[in-house]
């Protein structure tokens, strides 16, 4: 007791299960303004997964044995490394929070290690492909929509938080400030997911083009939707201006990629075609690091490091053309 004292933990502080202090730490990430769609990932995790095994445990009893026995059930349970891995740094998240309160004077989760997640090298949208995707989208009521996710690298949910007043058309960039998330059986307009999130990017003029098209499109909607439109100010909505459910637009992409015969493409793919033809074309990792709104260089080269031995080639043969001719 005396040495947890010395340590830094406060004894005069009320005891309480582990728990307790995850439903505290909920509500504190609730107030500090943790994304309503994060927040019910963080309560599904800890109502199937880690109350049933340690809630009971006094949270300064907790053990690193604990957290590692946790770990390695679900492991050997055929959970999925990334929701284990996602188990871990919940637990290990909270703990921290409870050592700045000095509920705890360790973090016992930073002493096990978290299961490693092997990456398998995802299937990339050729350009070949894309032209055929393009090609089948034409005309499409979303067609702007496929246009932006393909050559801009937007997340879904940036996209449809997307307004008018977002985007530049004279000097042809638009920003990122808001995105669209269900979240507690409600679509919610949310700030984006961080700082780096919220960003300007270029947009080339075939993609202003498309913009262009769809907002003309829009506007003959609203003028047949009279008194029905409602109006958002957003980019894409529905038929009478209200945001578009995202359970609706998979629905949308599904017919739009059978029609291209890609069945295997998924719409967050077009996000990771993008910057893998940014980085084919010679884009520095930092500019799609920018591009996409990663929050560290780290996440854009590891995400995409089967791209840069190609542009590693390119670049030493071309010095080598410059040198030798």
């Amino acid at each position: 007791m005396r040495d947890a004292q010395r340590k830094g933990q406060n004894l005069a502080a009320r005891p309480r299960s582990f728990a307790e202090w995850l439903d505290e730490w909920i509500e504190m990430k609730t107030r500090q303004g943790t994304r309503p769609l994060t927040l019910r990932g963080y309560r599904q995790l800890i109502a199937d997964h880690i109350k049933p095994a340690l809630g009971k445990k006094k949270l300064d009893k907790l053990s690193p044995t604990d957290v590692r026995r946790l770990v390695e059930a679900k492991a050997d349970s055929g959970l999925k490394a990334a929701t284990v891995k996602q188990i871990h740094g919940l637990i290990r998240n909270a703990l921290a929070d409870a050592e700045r309160e000095e509920l705890v004077h360790r973090n016992v989760a930073k002493l096990v290690k978290p299961p490693s997640i092997r990456r398998e090298e995802a299937r990339v949208l050729t350009i070949e492909e894309a032209k055929k995707l393009l090609n089948a989208i034409k005309d499409d009521r979303l067609e702007a929509f496929w246009i932006c996710a393909l050559t801009l690298g937007l997340r879904r949910g940036e996209l449809l938080g997307l307004r008018w007043a977002d985007i530049d058309f004279g000097n042809g960039h638009l920003t990122v400030r808001q995105t669209l998330q269900r979240a507690d059986g409600s679509l919610q307009l949310v700030d984006p997911k961080t700082d780096r999130s919220r960003r300007t990017v270029p947009v080339p003029e075939p993609t202003l083009a498309a913009l262009r098209k769809h907002r003309r499109a829009q506007a003959a909607e609203q003028l047949a939707a009279g008194e029905r439109w409602k109006d958002h100010g957003l980019v894409f909505s529905t038929s009478i201006g209200t945001p578009l459910e995202p359970g609706n637009l998979s629905t949308r992409w599904r017919r739009a990629r059978g029609k291209a015969g890609l069945d295997w493409l998924r719409l967050h793919d077009l996000r990771h075609a993008c910057a893998s033809y940014l980085l084919a074309c010679g884009a520095s990792p930092r500019t799609v690091m920018k591009t996409l709104g990663h929050s560290q260089i780290a996440l854009t080269m590891n995400t995409y490091a089967h791209v840069l031995p190609d542009i590693e080639r390119a670049a030493v043969d071309a010095v080598a053309k410059q040198l030798f001719g």
